[in-house]
Order: C-alpha cells, then sequence, then structure tokens
C-alpha cells in the first residue's frame, strides 16, 4: 500500500463548491475566474501563433520577447529595472512557481512562516521539501500583519516567509512602511521571501501596490510572483512568472526544469505580443474591477449581510452572523448554494485553526454585470436569522 506524502489533503473546497454550484445550477461566486473572455486582441493573438507554427517547446526560461515585455512593465510599474534574461521565468502557473520558488530553498527541517487565512498551495509545497509551516494569524478585522507575533515566531530554522498582497482572500493589502518593518526584522537572519503578487494590478481607491520589487532591500532575498491569467482575464492558460535576483534565479530554474520545463509557447506569443501592443492595459485594471466591486457592493447594501468593500483582488468578504450565526462557513456556503443559489468560499479552509465565532465566506466579482445583478438579488432575499 501507497504511504500518502499529503496524507492531510483532500479535495480542495474550490473544486467542491464548483462542483456544487454545477449541481444545483447555483451562480458560481466561488472558485476565482471571471465569466467573460480575455481581450479579443490577446485570444486573436493565440490563433494567429498557432497558425504560424509557434508549438514546439518554447526556451526553458520562458519567451524572450515575454520575459522582455515583463521586465519593461516592471520597469513602468515600480521603477525597478530587472534583467530579462538574468531574472525572469516564465512558468505554467503561478503556483507552479511558488511551488519550485520553496523548493528551490526549503531543506528538511526549514520552516516556513505563513500568514493565515492564506492560500491552499503554501502547505503542501513546503511539505513536500520536507520543511514545516508556522503560521501566523493575520488581524481578525483588518487582516493586517500583527508583527510582536511574527517576531516571536521565528526561529533559528526559519528559512522563508511567504507574503500575499493583495490579500486572497480579504483583499488586505500590505503597505510600503509594513515591507521596512519586515525588512528590519530579518535584515540580519538567513531568511527568504516569496511575494505572491498575482492580484498586483487589482488595487482600489487610488492606491498604489507596494510591491517587493520596488523594495530593494527585500528584493534581493524574494522570489516575486505575478499571474498573465489574473492580469488578462485568462487563468485557464496557467500562466504566470518569478522575478528574483540572478543568483535565486539560477537556483529556481533547476526546480524548474524538472517540473515543467517550460510554458505553453503559442501563448506566449500572444501574451508578448499584447503586452507590447497594449500596455495601457494594466493601467486600466484597477479602475475596471473597482467599478464592478462597487457595483456588486451597492447591490449588497439592502442585504443582511454585513461587509467593508475590499482594497484588492476580486474577492468581497461577507460577513452572515445576522443571517445565520448557528452555522459555521462550510455549512453556510453549502446552505447558500442548495437553498439560494449562490455559492460561496468558506474561510475556514484557509486557516490551520479558524478563530471561534467567526463567520465570514468569499464572494468573487470578477464577473459580468448580469451575473452580479442576479447574484446580489439572490443574496438580498436571505432573510435575517429569526
Amino acid at each position: 500500500m501507497i504511504t500518502s506524502k499529503l496524507p492531510n489533503v483532500g479535495t480542495t473546497i474550490f473544486t467542491v463548491m464548483s462542483q456544487l454550484a454545477a449541481q444545483t445550477g447555483a451562480i458560481n461566486l466561488s472558485q476565482g475566474f471571471p465569466d467573460f473572455d480575455g481581450p479579443q486582441a490577446l485570444r486573436d493573438a493565440v490563433g494567429r501563433h498557432i497558425a504560424d507554427g509557434h508549438n514546439q517547446y518554447s526556451p526553458m526560461t520562458g519567451l524572450p520577447a515575454l520575459r522582455q515585455q515583463v521586465a519593461a512593465k516592471i520597469a513602468r510599474s515600480y521603477g525597478k529595472q530587472v534583467d530579462a534574461d538574468g531574472e525572469v521565468t516564465i512558468t505554467p502557473g503561478a503556483t507552479q512557481a511558488i511551488f519550485c520558488a520553496i523548493q528551490t530553498v526549503i531543506h528538511p527541517g526549514d520552516e516556513v512562516i505563513v500568514f493565515d487565512p492564506c492560500y491552499d498551495s503554501y502547505e503542501p509545497s513546503v511539505e513536500l521539501a520536507g520543511g514545516r509551516c508556522v503560521h501566523v494569524q493575520l488581524g481578525l478585522n483588518d487582516f493586517a500583519i500583527d508583527w510582536q507575533k511574527l517576531a516571536d515566531a521565528i526561529t533559528p530554522r526559519t528559512r522563508m516567509i511567504i507574503l500575499n498582497s493583495p490579500h486572497n482572500p480579504s483583499g488586505a493589502l500590505i503597505t510600503r512602511a509594513e515591507l521596512d518593518q519586515l525588512a528590519a526584522l530579518i535584515a540580519n537572519r538567513d531568511i527568504y521571501l516569496i511575494s505572491d503578487e498575482v492580484y498586483e494590478h487589482l488595487v482600489f481607491d487610488g492606491v498604489k501596490h507596494a510591491s517587493v520589487l520596488a523594495h530593494e532591500e527585500l528584493y534581493q532575498r524574494a522570489f516575486v510572483v505575478s499571474s498573465f491569467g489574473k492580469t488578462y482575464h485568462v487563468t485557464g492558460w496557467k500562466t504566470g512568472y518569478v522575478v528574483a535576483p540572478p543568483a535565486l534565479t539560477a537556483e529556481l530554474r533547476k526546480i524548474h526544469q524538472y517540473v515543467s520545463f517550460c510554458g505553453v509557447t503559442p501563448l506566449q506569443y500572444a501574451l508578448a505580443d499584447f503586452m507590447a501592443e497594449h500596455p495601457e492595459h494594466v493601467e486600466e485594471l484597477p479602475a475596471f474591477y473597482q467599478a464592478k466591486r462597487d457595483l456588486f457592493c451597492d447591490l449588497l447594501e439592502p442585504s443582511n449581510f454585513s461587509f467593508e468593500r475590499v482594497g484588492g483582488t476580486y474577492f468581497q468578504l461577507v460577513d452572515y452572523s445576522k443571517i445565520r450565526p448557528d452555522l459555521n462557513d462550510v455549512d453556510m456556503s453549502l446552505w447558500m448554494t442548495r437553498e439560494h443559489g449562490v455559492a460561496t468560499i468558506p474561510i475556514s479552509v484557509f486557516y490551520q485553526e479558524p478563530p471561534h465565532g467567526q463567520r465570514l465566506v468569499r464572494l468573487c466579482f470578477a464577473k459580468r454585470e448580469d451575473t452580479l445583478r442576479q447574484a446580489a438579488e439572490k443574496l438580498c432575499m436571505i432573510k435575517r436569522y429569526a
């Protein structure tokens, strides 16, 4: 009998809720993907490059033209000059980039600090490397880092800290001042960073994303991960990238070449073309998604849910304490899907130890306007707890 290397891992809640939504005909606001297509010019470019014969392996590090476009975008967005050849690696998805970065650094017995609630791929990747995750809870209301808890969690075995901003599932943002605080905390320690910035261009209300790419001290020890899928509305393309200093990039590529070797070639050609021809896309993205956030939240104002508008990502947390305080969030998500036709994600699945009494579910607003209106109508019909 095989001995599982991940005995505590089962089917993810994202798969469970999407399947339940399909079975019940519920509106799927659970898994984080748009219900609209990416830009027409981007999709047209894929077909063009397939027809032109760009269907064989790309270079292991990624198509040079795409790496150059990533470097140009970073320079425009953050004022940071990176070497497209030595610091940018194209990967088949951000999750693969995170996995490879963890495998690059973590050895058996090492500890990795993650902030709960956290994305579900982090811990299995650490465990497969022989490491152990140390969970530090973010603030209950603002999902901010508790710096004393972080300092207390650091030990001689701490080898990595994983940041995520804009944060999934809460939408909270890390500030430049907080990055400075982190730099001071780990200045004299042999600790590396993964900065998961897949929602980097989904930051609202005029706030500027504080990227580790723009923090030279932290960047020298960091793997910064992003996602073309999130930025260009094509999550099914599973194409992302990781930016790291040359020495870290060289080690990461040793792992990457034996996990997938390279990403999908015609998709890389298409992305390179679109980025060159439409640099304004990323500049327009905050307003595009803020309009969806504001529409959805405006529609939910009459509901019995409580919420604060998120600062980033395309997820909105809502508190259901006034509706079914008797249900934990998993049961609430199942009840909402089956009884009210809207599928959500319980955020307890992002915790090692969910906070007692927390009553929050996550809704994805990366949807067409009519989808958001239909979902909000159903959500507003859910009555207050009697």
